[in-house]
């Protein structure tokens, strides 16, 4: 779902990654499709190693769009920070509500809005995201 997803500091929007190249990664906008190279320096990070802080444990960033999509939220990430919180608390209710700030909230109902206008956040994708997390979870306790 979230898998080759990258969010780029400094770079608007998310990008998907397309290949290596020999000082950096070559990636493609999901915003407008143009393919550019993105350098070691510059600050990466794969959305699907993005977690949420919450009161128990951090919850996958995965976890946290397949809570929105299940709860047909649809939060204007340009809201008011009333708005931001009390969306991000019907779909995550016990995040760190210190350590989440309105801006991680932001981006993250930015995030989710442009994933699933490019289809990559569906019924489907969700079904398929979670019989590999089960697969895998089966795989991990058999090797234990």
């Amino acid at each position: 779902m979230v898998k080759d997803i990258l969010a780029i500091g400094g770079q608007p929007g998310l990008y998907r990654l397309v290949s290596q190249a020999k000082n950096g990664i070559i990636v493609e906008s999901l915003v407008d499709g143009k393919r550019m190279p993105a350098y070691a320096a510059s600050k990466i990070s794969a959305l699907e190693d993005i977690a949420i802080y919450t009161d128990i444990d951090d919850i996958p960033l995965a976890e946290v769009f397949i809570s929105i999509f299940e709860k047909g939220l649809s939060v204007d990430p340009k809201s008011d920070s009333n708005s931001l919180k009390n969306g991000f608390k019907e779909a995550i209710p016990n995040y760190d509500a210190d350590r989440v700030y309105v801006s991680d909230m932001k981006k993250v109902f930015a995030w989710y809005r442009l994933l699933a206008e490019k289809e990559l956040i569906t019924k489907e994708i969700i079904a398929t995201y979670r019989e590999e997390k089960e697969k895998e979870e089966a795989d991990l306790s058999e090797n234990s």
